[in-house]
């Protein structure tokens, strides 16, 4: 999954918002193509395990039990520089300074409830989608 591939997880609070048909439709409009894709929910485990490089942070805690709070949507996205192209789309992880348009400054309501995922390197983007899916559920 290197260079062309990125992991997204529309997170609980735009899933219990009702907007992940409007964030798959932006996605898909950016020209990424959705290679794999599971709605799920993420045990407070499972939500640990996920965010461990984070455990050290104070608000590694508050996270997991976020995270774990509802169902996500997970995914592995395809594009040509799609790490890169995808972090653009989604804008910075404080909605308030996300760019207009981006998904963070239309759906996100806080720093940490901010919508969507989405990995950092392609290296995680790697382990991020290897996480949430086996080699035979990526098309």
């Amino acid at each position: 999954m290197s260079g062309n591939k990125t992991f997204t997880m529309i997170k609980p609070d735009a899933v219990k918002g009702g907007h992940i048909g409007a964030i798959l439709e932006q996605i898909c409009g950016a020209g990424f193509r959705i290679v794999a894709m599971k709605y799920t929910k993420l045990s407070a485990e499972k939500a640990g395990e996920f965010y461990e490089v984070h455990k050290e942070r104070p608000f590694y805690g508050e996270l997991v039990e976020f995270m774990s709070s509802g169902p996500i949507v997970a995914a592995v996205l395809e594009k040509e520089n799609a790490v890169e192209d995808f972090r653009k789309l989604i804008g910075a992880t404080n909605p308030a300074e996300a760019e207009p348009g981006t998904i963070r400054a239309r759906f996100a309501t806080s720093i940490g409830e901010n919508a969507v995922h989405g990995a950092d390197s392609d290296e995680n983007a790697l382990r991020e989608g290897s996480f949430h899916f086996a080699g035979t559920e990526m098309f």
